[in-house]
């Protein structure tokens, strides 16, 4: 993988033009690196990431329009606008719009390790089938949960 160049990454484009629908959300990268790679994403209203683990990574969540609810481990959390959310390698989380409002969010994580290339397969599914989304998961060291009861 090569080094980060420099320069902007214009709002609202991705790198190399990329924009992926994943379980109802729009992700677009923003950056990618072997150590780092980032991205936007817009969370419409009852859309969510279901709980899950990076054996290898830490994740963080700048938040920048929105509200979110959060499975952190065993508890559960909220966040809002201008808070930043820590996800420890190897801690379980969740990322809930329960609101009524279309949150958007600047995720990264830390190293790429293959979430591009997961993103990339998550994308180019025919349909999203729960079933199929953790199976292709798993293949690139990223393990969902079952949901927390109540979830969705």
């Amino acid at each position: 993988m090569s080094s980060e160049i420099t320069g902007i990454t214009r709002a609202n484009e991705g790198i190399q033009g990329i924009s992926w629908n994943i379980l109802g959300q729009t992700y677009v990268p923003k950056s990618k690196t072997e150590h780092s790679f980032s991205w936007h994403a817009t969370l419409p209203p009852g859309t969510f990431v279901p709980p899950h683990i990076h054996p290898d990574q830490d994740e963080y969540l700048y938040m920048l329009e929105g509200k979110l609810d959060f499975v952190l481990g065993n508890s559960e959390s909220q966040a809002t606008a201008g808070d930043l959310i820590r996800l420890g390698m190897g801690v379980p989380h969740g990322i809930f719009n329960k609101s009524e409002q279309t949150a958007k969010v600047l995720f990264w994580v830390s190293p790429t390790k293959k979430l591009f290339d997961l993103f990339w397969g998550l994308h180019n599914m025919k349909e999203q089938k729960p079933e199929e989304v953790v199976a292709m998961a798993a293949e690139f060291n990223i393990h969902f949960l079952p949901p927390p009861p109540g979830a969705g």
